[in-house]
């Protein structure tokens, strides 16, 4: 299953996801500001995109980079995974 496709039908295409909207489906924990002090801090490791240079721009997150960021967390996952459970996982 490719991530970026699932990722396209969820949001209709958009290209550009909204941070509210990636708040609210992914980090329901954080509020849209907590989250981009937490990438800004090295924290979330997810590039936060702007169309314009004006600080009151909207945010969002590009869908590869959603794509990008949650096929790692599934990578470090399975890996945790074969470490804990002692089995090899190939690709």
């Amino acid at each position: 299953m490719n991530t970026a496709f699932v990722l396209m039908a969820q949001y209709n295409g958009l290209a550009i996801i909204p941070l509210e909207l990636v708040c609210n489906d992914y980090f329901k924990h954080l509020t849209p500001e907590m989250f981009q002090r937490k990438v800004l801090a090295g924290q979330i490791k997810i590039p936060i995109t702007r169309l314009e240079s004006s600080q009151k721009s909207a945010k969002g997150v590009h869908i590869s980079d959603l794509a990008l960021y949650i096929e790692k967390q599934r990578s470090d996952a399975l890996k945790e995974y074969a470490q804990l459970n002692g089995i090899r996982i190939t690709s």
